[in-house]
């Protein structure tokens, strides 16, 4: 059995939602184990035990959250050299842009020496003022179906042993 972990920090549901529909989509695998985890809930074992990742977080003042940056801290170097080639993805769900929470998961997965599996995915939620940034977000359909794909692809891959 090849284990999908599911990373992700939350703060408005947005990111939830994307990390919730790749967990669905990597649950259509009959042969894979998906473990969708709060980044506050993942420790390096947890790293250590999957097969491939998927890191979702929302982009907080052109960064990564900073329970991502801590999931990552507290994992970094339990996991060097230790998972070396693995698969990984990431969804980021942005305000506006997300771009640079993408370069600093893409640099953290350098430094792990995984391998993307696929393009990131940043659903904008063009949510600009404190009120819209603060409330509780609806992602659209077809950006959830998106998601679903790719955690059913990078599923799949590993089974098959793609990656």
């Amino acid at each position: 059995m090849t284990t999908l972990l599911i990373v992700y920090h939350s703060m408005t549901g947005g990111t939830r939602q994307l990390a919730e529909a790749a967990a669905a989509g990597a649950r259509t695998e009959r042969n894979a184990t998906v473990r969708l985890l709060h980044a506050a809930d993942a420790g390096p074992d947890d790293v250590l035990n999957a097969d491939g990742y998927v890191f979702a977080t929302p982009e907080n003042l052109a960064a990564i959250s900073g329970r991502m940056k801590d999931f990552f801290d507290r994992c970094y170097y339990a996991a060097l050299d230790r998972i070396n080639g693995r698969p990984y993805a990431a969804l980021v769900c942005a305000g506006s842009d997300g771009s640079n929470a993408v370069r600093q998961i893409e640099r953290i997965a350098t430094g792990w020496r995984l391998k993307a599996a696929a393009a990131p995915i940043i659903v904008c939620t063009h949510a600009q003022t404190p009120e819209e940034i603060l409330a509780p977000k609806q992602i659209a359909v077809a950006d959830l179906a998106e998601c679903e794909a790719l955690g059913a692809a990078l599923a799949a891959g590993l089974v098959m042993g793609i990656y």
